[in-house]
């Protein structure tokens, strides 16, 4: 039986690995072989990536496969979203790529709906409004005459920019460019209408192509140094969290999935974009899925309440494993406090302790005092968070949504799961993990035949995979605890 081999780049804001996927029939292996770093660099003023040192951590994990005699059948990127790089007429990238947490897009969009109505840009694109999407920093470097916007031929996002620094040739993939803020999802073509409105000529896209396309070979220059050869490079589902919903082991529709991290991403899976009055007051976002599905989902804060408490409390002397939080807030007293993580006083707060306690003495709640108490808290307020976005999407689903699948790092958090399985009254399904590194591979088996379609991988994914499913348990209490909930927050 024929074994397959399938690089997958996997690349986020601090760091980035090479992971290899390996297929025999069914079973599926899955290995890292190189993990590097990334991070946002300042110059001048401005923040940008340093695409160049990705690109020589590509060329290294490259040559750690010649190293180990595995010549992958393919190799495929993800990264996050919304950031691109410009390129000149004859395909010299111009300087580096302008990083979404690059201030100058502060105000923006307040700027460009004097142009075109918050409404229409959410009607044509059905994206939710953020400072960083793409739209509003190509308004903004047109405003900064910034150079290499005005010598421009066209952009890349960065998953396929990574592609053309290694074949040199040119896509723009689905999942990625929809998270621009300029691509209509029903139509999957760029409105020309918000990129004259930004000040840029619509040429400067490229036409959208979907994932499994083949973008190209390595050049003949990468494949002598790296010694692995001319192997193919796949537009798999660029936008990280596009391969990880591929991931999802689903059998049908009938499911919302969480993928769940630093930030946590509910939605659901449609075949057509949802654009509404209810999903634009409520924020939802349409993003590409595979297949040209549509990824409608909202984006809610996860565990970003507890990673900065445990930062104040390592500076504090107080280190704790993932399994001693666990068990530390398995012993705290249950329902003692709550807060709404999407409170916008926790998104970058001095003290993350301090806001949750004012959150909790200016709601008349018993402020939380020892460590376990502030990890129960957060734990449960999640918890809570979530069934009032499961209950969001429930009423707008073309379908029934009869089980969660959580997906990500936060899969792995076993009482969260019960958690919130208690509060919705539904299975949730955990697992996998490296739900993004997998739906990458799954893209490169389509793109070699191994599969039909996102069912037959999801099938594949199943077949190797044990999820853990967990049932609801007291409910009656959880249903309780959540109408306290839902009254502290209707407060704030």
């Amino acid at each position: 039986m024929k074994k397959y081999n399938f690089l997958a780049f996997d690349i986020g804001a601090t760091s980035g690995r090479a992971v290899l996927g390996t297929l025999v029939g069914d079973k599926f292996e899955m290995q890292e072989l190189h993990r590097f770093p990334n991070a946002i660099m300042e110059l001048h003023g401005k923040y940008y990536w340093n695409i160049y040192q990705l690109y020589d951590a590509l060329k290294e994990s490259l040559t750690i496969c010649a190293r180990r005699n595995v010549v992958p059948d393919s190799i495929g990127i993800d990264t996050w979203g919304v950031d691109f790089g410009y390129l000149a007429k004859d395909g010299t990238l111009l300087g580096l790529p302008r990083a979404y947490r690059d201030p100058y897009t502060e105000g923006a969009p307040e700027e460009y709906f004097q142009r075109i109505p918050r409404s229409e840009v959410y009607r044509l694109t059905g994206i939710q409004i953020m400072n960083f999407n793409s739209v509003f920093q190509l308004f903004r470097a047109g405003q900064e005459d910034f150079g290499p916007l005005k010598a421009a031929e066209e952009i890349l996002f960065m998953p396929d920019l990574l592609s053309y620094l290694l074949t040199g040739k040119k896509v723009c993939e689905y999942t990625d460019a929809s998270t621009s803020g300029l691509l209509n999802p029903a139509t999957k073509e760029f409105e020309v209408s918000l990129l004259e409105a930004a000040g840029v000529a619509p040429s400067i896209m490229r036409p959208v192509v979907m994932p499994g396309t083949v973008v190209g070979e390595l050049t003949d220059a990468l494949a002598r140094e790296t010694g692995i050869g001319k192997v193919p490079v796949i537009a798999v589902a660029g936008h990280d969290t596009a391969s990880a919903v591929a991931a999802v082991p689903a059998s049908d529709r009938e499911f919302a999935y969480l993928s769940s991290g630093t930030w946590s991403l509910m939605g659901i899976e449609t075949e057509e974009p949802i654009i509404s009055e209810e999903s634009f007051r409520h924020n939802f976002t349409n993003e590409g899925g595979i297949d040209g599905t549509t990824r409608f989902l909202k984006n809610i804060t996860g565990m970003w309440l507890l990673e900065q408490c445990r930062k104040e409390w390592e500076k504090a002397g107080r280190d704790y494993s993932y399994p001693a939080i666990v068990k530390m807030a398995e012993r705290a007293t249950p329902f003692r406090c709550f807060v709404n993580p999407d409170d916008p006083r926790f998104a970058n707060p001095p003290s993350m302790t301090e806001a949750i306690r004012a959150y909790c003495r200016e709601t008349g709640q018993p402020e939380p005092k020892e460590d376990d108490e502030f990890i129960r808290c957060i734990f449960e307020s999640l918890a809570f968070r979530y069934k009032e976005v499961l209950a969001l999407l429930s009423g707008i689903a073309p379908f029934p949504i009869r089980r969660l699948h959580v997906i990500g790092g936060g899969s792995m958090n076993n009482l969260l799961n019960q958690f919130t399985a208690n509060v919705i009254n539904m299975p949730v399904v955990a697992g996998p993990s490296e739900a993004t590194a997998i739906g990458n591979c799954m893209v490169q088996a389509r793109a070699a035949g191994l599969v039909a379609d996102r069912w037959e991988m999801r099938r594949l994914i199943n077949s190797f995979l044990s999820p853990a499913v967990f049932l609801p348990e007291g409910n009656g209490e959880w249903e309780e605890a959540f109408k306290k909930y839902q009254s502290i927050t209707s407060k704030k």
